[in-house]
Parts: C-alpha cells; structure tokens; sequence
C-alpha cells in the first residue's frame, strides 16, 4: 500500500517530466542553432539547467532549460565579435556562459534579487516581441533550407528574397508540413505533439526520395567530447567577454524571473529570489563548463511543465533522466532529425510570443506607450544585442527621470482629524496657518535633493504668511552625504529667512545621522520621528 501511495505521488511529476523532455530536446537542439552552436551544446544545458534547478529552485513548476532569448542573445554577442572563427566561438561563448553564472551568483550573494525591476515591464514586452519576429523570421530561411546571416529584421527579410533561388523544395514542404501538424495537434494538448512531429519529420525524410538527402540533419552527436574545462582566453578577452556576459545576465534573470513569479502568482507559491539567483548561477557555471548555452526559465518549458499536472521539481529532474536516456541510447535518431522541422518546433513555440496581446494593456491604459515602441523598434532595426542595450538604456532612463524629477506635495488636515492628506483630494482638506507641510514623493537622494529643496525654497518664498515649513520625509529611508550637507545648506537659508524648518517622520537611520551631524538649523525639536500631526501639535503649543 505504502508503495502504491508512493508512486501516486510521484506518478503526476513522473509524467510530467516525460512531456517536458518530449518538448524540452527538441527545443534545445533548435536553440543551439539560433545560438550557433552545435546540437550536443544546446543538450548539455538542459541537462544542466534542469538538474541544478530541480536541487537549488524554489518554484515548482519552473523548468531551466535553454530558451530562445539567450540563445539569440549569445548569438548577437558572438556576430558582434569581428574576426571569431567557428573553434573561437566555442569558447568564447563558454566563457559568456560561465561569467553569466557568476554575475548571477554574485548578485545572490549581495542580495540583489530585486535588481530585475531595473528592467521596466513595458522594455521586457516589447524586447520579447521583437525578438519573437526576429527568431522567427530566421528560422524561416531554415525552413527553406538554407541558413541566413543577417541579425536585424529588414536585412533578414531581404536575404529570405535574394536566395530565393536556393529555397529547397522538399524542405520547404517537411517543414510546412511539420508545422501544419503541430497546429493540429494542439487540440490534444496532453499528447506530446513536438515530439510526435520529430519522429514523423525523421520517418519522412526516406519518403521524399533524392530530394530528400539534400534535407539538412542534426548530424552526428559525439558525447564522448563532453568534458569539463576552462575556457583559455587571455585577461583583455575575459574582461571584454565579461561586459558582454551582464547583459546576456540581465536578459536571462529578467525572462526567468517574470516566468517564475508569474506562476508563482497563479498557485499562492512563495519563492525566494535570491535563491532563484543561485540556482540560475550554479546551472549556468554548469553549461558553461560543459560548452553549453546560457540557460533560464522559459515561459513555454515552465506553462508546459504546470499544464502537465506536475506538483513539485520532481518533474525536472525526470525530464532531466530522459533526456539523458535519449542522449545515450538515441543518438543515431536525434542526429537524423531534419532542421526544417526544428525550424517549424521553433516559429511554433514562438505564436504566443508573436501577439500584440502583452502590449495592449499599456495601449489602453496610456502609458509607456512610446517605450513600448521603442524597445520592439531597437530590436527589429538595431539587432539583438543592440536592441537588448537600447531597452536597458530606457529602463535606466526611466528610473532616473522618475527619481530626478520627483513631486513635491502639499499636505492639508483632513477635517477635524489628525489626518495630513494632498491639499485638494477631498472639500474638507484644509491648511494650518502659517505652516506650510510639504511632502517629496520620492526617496532623497543625491541627484534630486538640489531639485526637490529648490521647489520648496520656491513655495515657501511665496507664501507670505508661512513662518514654519514641516518637510515628512516619510519616503526617504536613508540619507547619502550629499542629501545631508544640501539639507544644511537649506537649513541656513530658511534661518536666514526668518523662518523655522522642521522635519517630520524621519526614519530611524535619517534621525540618527542627521542628529550626529548637528547642522545649524536641524537641531533639537527641529528633527521629530514622529508624525506630521505631532509635529503641528508641538508648533501650535510653543
């Protein structure tokens, strides 16, 4: 009985992870294409990912393979690197590899796990969608049989018109037909469709006669090349590949951690992002090791893991054991899979990708409408690389046009209350003669204390009537040194102005430093870590 209770509750993780692998290889094989690397290098990282993460993770639906954002990613880093030869490129997309695992486990390490949300959403939407067009604009020409050069959208589709002379005929239909068959299939979802499309494209092949030697194959894996090493490079190269490995991170953790967090979401799971961080570090140093590529969480692994019926990372590492089988006992199969239906695995995999569905919200909501367009638009006409670099840039951006330009509210008592609320949100907000209460929106820091005591300086000027101004720095959890000597500097002037300044709600850390600075001005009943009713209180007693 034990037993059978036993597999019960294995049972569900056991299939799962059999459906997974059965989309999980596939995928792999056609990503190490968009990555240019060989077949076996796209194998040797999900067995990475899926391991390290089935030991280390924290959510249980997520599946860490290689996905098609990483693997066009390293592919742009690569193209972008004038004069790599094929045997140069291996290694250095090892080394990429490897230091994208140690940015990751640094970033653990120093906590940085909320680091994705430097990455705004709206540059995460459209980077996906343009890479999704890219990804599949290039996989078209192996549909046609043969492989394109290009990296932006209008040269790809310019070389897909000029080689037209070399469209393949047999592979055009194999992988149309594959395609076909995947749509079909989709009405039986619990059926393993990619992997019953891979072992139609392999029995086809025969059938389509001559023309069908001429179809391109996996070719011949060799896991006897499979060993750990260090890449050789010398320290210039390392510290060029190691710029090149932070955006390649970046990319990764931002896809990885939406896909983890938005399942989480869905099930009521709690997951621990620094440990995310870890486990997505051990996986990469592990593929990197083995000359794999990068690897993450995809969306299409992880949705296909939760619609499976798994419950727990069990599922993982089963996909992990079959895949290994299949590399060990299937090789000569694997190896005669044809790339126009690898191509067909993978323009399917993107469709959801492909949808201007992700973007709507913003367009109806109105906002970041034009970030939106403008990190599709890098994509498309600058490239991957050059894309990816421009949507972080805006991201960047963002962030400090919000942090630099921050709102200075004004603060009213609500009624009789001893409620402060924004001066006209409500009829009965009203204002404390001669105190003007004002409120930064956003946290003090270096680059906007100038602008923010500056607008403040501005409003109490041309309140006539005010002899006191309370500023709630509620907001602001710590102070820098600049946020500190600025503060004094206004301080003086309002001093000299015949003026009080009293400084409400500070935290702990602010009411302590700027207590052991002991600045003209900020003294004494000047500083209150109390509320901005008791601080009234105090100046209407006095």
């Amino acid at each position: 009985m034990g037993g059978r209770g036993y597999v019960k509750r294995i049972g569900p993780d056991l299939i799962a992870g059999l459906s997974v692998a059965g989309l999980a290889l596939p995928e792999a094989l056609a990503y190490a294409g968009i990555a240019g690397m060989p077949p076996l290098a796209g194998l040797v990282a999900a067995l990475a990912g899926l391991v390290c993460y089935a030991l280390l993770g924290t959510s249980r639906y997520a599946i860490v393979t290689a996905t098609s954002s990483s693997a066009a990613v390293l592919a742009s880093v690569l193209h972008s690197l004038p004069g790599v030869g094929a045997a140069q490129a291996l290694t250095l997309a090892a080394a990429l590899v490897l230091l994208a695992g140690l940015l990751f486990l640094l970033c653990s390490v120093l906590r940085l796990g909320r680091m994705a949300q430097f990455i705004a959403r709206p540059v995460v939407r459209g980077f996906t969608l343009g890479l999704a067009v890219i990804i599949t604009v290039r996989q078209l020409a192996k549909l046609c049989g043969f492989h394109g050069t290009q990296t932006a959208l209008a040269p790809m589709i310019a070389e897909l018109y000029t080689r037209r002379g070399e469209w393949h005929e047999a592979s055009l239909l194999l992988g149309g037909g594959a395609l076909l068959l995947l749509v079909l299939l989709r009405r039986w979802p619990r059926l393993p469709g990619t992997l019953i499309v891979l072992v139609a494209g392999i029995l086809a092949v025969p059938w389509l006669g001559s023309d069908g030697g001429a179809i391109a194959l996996v070719g011949r894996i060799d896991i006897g090349t499979i060993h750990a090493r260090i890449p050789e490079l010398d320290f210039e190269t390392w510290f060029r590949t190691a710029e090149l490995a932070l955006a390649l991170m970046l990319i990764l953790f931002a896809e990885s951690y939406s896909s983890v967090r938005s399942c989480a979401l869905r099930h009521g799971e709690r997951i621990d992002v620094n440990r995310e961080l870890l486990a997505l570090g051990v996986a990469n140093l592990a593929s990197g090791l083995f000359q794999g590529v990068p690897v993450g969480a995809g969306y299409s692994g992880t949705a296909a893991n939760e619609s499976f019926g798994a419950r727990s990372r069990l599922a993982g590492a089963a996909a992990a054991i079959v895949i290994a089988a299949a590399l060990c006992l299937l090789r000569d199969w694997v190896s005669r899979i044809p790339e126009p239906v690898l191509a067909a695995v993978v323009i399917f995999a993107m469709r959801h990708a492909v949808s201007l569905e992700p973007l709507r919200p913003y367009l109806l909501w109105k906002r970041d409408r034009q970030v939106v367009v403008i990190a599709v638009a890098a994509v498309l006409l600058l490239g991957v690389l050059d894309g990816l670099l421009v949507g972080i840039g805006v991201s960047l951006a963002l962030l400090i046009r919000q942090l630099t330009q921050p709102k200075l509210t004004v603060l009213g008592r609500l009624g009789e209350s001893h409620d402060f609320v924004r001066m006209g949100v409500r009829a009965d907000v009203r204002p404390v003669p001669a105190v003007l209460i004002l409120r930064p929106e956003e946290p003090l820091f270096f680059a906007n204390v100038e602008a923010v005591l500056d607008s403040a300086a501005a409003q109490l000027a041309a309140a006539s009537s005010v002899h006191t101004l309370v500023l709630s720095l509620e907001e602001s959890p710590n102070l820098d040194g600049t946020c500190i000597e600025v503060l004094g500097q206004f301080a003086a002037q309002v001093l000299r102005d015949g003026r009080t300044l009293r400084l409400a709600r500070l935290k702990e850390p602010v009411l302590e430093v700027l207590t052991s600075a002991a600045l003209p001005g900020l003294t004494g009943p000047a500083l209150s870590g109390s509320s901005v009713d008791a601080v009234v209180d105090a100046l209407q007693l006095r």
